[in-house]
């Protein structure tokens, strides 16, 4: 606990440094996600409850916290955050038909015997649990990424107020390219990383290539990172789309008034 709690202390002291209010604000939106997501998680272990109207909910508060919370209302929170809601939207449908297709709901022949003295008949669709899953390992990224689009093009915007919507359109596409590849391997790396051990448990187990590669435990990790690649590269055209309509609508609408 005294770890945690220095650590915690360290990183609150660097944020505030570093990003003054809008820092404080980050780390304090820290313990507000993680008690969505506790809330969330709580809520999906009821039967009648909707796991995927659950996620939408939770992941539509995430993204309000992420964007209006730390960055305030502006501009270009209001692009970022519709983009994320659409994506996610889109996203989550896609899951849904994987995780049924794909058969990775559920738990891993491996994990059953410590399962073994629990019942596993608790009411709950584990098709839709296992998609809520993977959409939250996404949420984060989207709307990184959707504001890292916004904030740079209504920078554009404000320095070239007579910017065409094409070329602003053009402009967030070519940021999204610079961010596509160094955010895709950043979701691959942080879900790898964190499955090191999985690996190593294969190996003692004896696992050959193929056995490896259809089991459950490590496709349904394989299919969150395809899938937060996927959300990833859909938000960018997305965002630029809406935030170079947003723009230019406003400046039309300034030149009527």
């Amino acid at each position: 606990m005294n770890v945690l709690l220095c650590l915690a202390v360290i990183l609150f002291i660097l944020m505030i440094l570093i990003g003054g209010k809008k820092g404080a604000r980050s780390f304090f939106a820290l313990f507000l996600n993680f008690g969505v997501l506790l809330l969330a998680a709580v809520i999906m272990t009821d039967p009648k409850a909707n796991p995927v109207i659950l996620t939408m909910l939770a992941c539509t508060v995430i993204s309000g916290i992420n964007l209006f919370y730390i960055n305030e209302v502006n501009n270009k929170t209001k692009p970022a955050f519709l983009s994320a809601m659409i994506t996610i939207g889109v996203l989550l449908l896609f899951i849904v038909m994987v995780t049924e297709t794909a058969m990775i709901q559920g738990f891993g022949e491996e994990e059953t015997e410590e399962l073994s003295i629990f019942s596993l008949y608790i009411g709950v669709d584990f098709v839709k649990i296992g998609a809520s899953v993977i959409i939250m390992s996404t949420i984060g990224a989207i709307t990184d990424v959707a504001i890292s689009i916004t904030s740079p093009m209504r920078e554009l915007y404000h320095h070239q107020p007579s910017i065409s919507r094409k070329e602003l359109f053009r402009f967030g596409i070519s940021i999204g390219r610079d961010i596509l590849g160094t955010n895709t391997n950043t979701m691959f790396f942080a879900f790898f990383g964190g499955y090191i051990a999985l690996l190593i448990w294969f190996k003692d187990l004896s696992y050959s290539f193929g056995e490896v590669v259809n089991s459950k435990l490590f496709s349904a990790e394989m299919i969150t990172i395809l899938c937060a690649g996927i959300g990833i590269a859909l938000v960018i055209p997305i965002t630029s789309w809406i935030a170079a309509y947003t723009f230019v609508k406003t400046r039309e609408k300034r030149g009527t008034s």
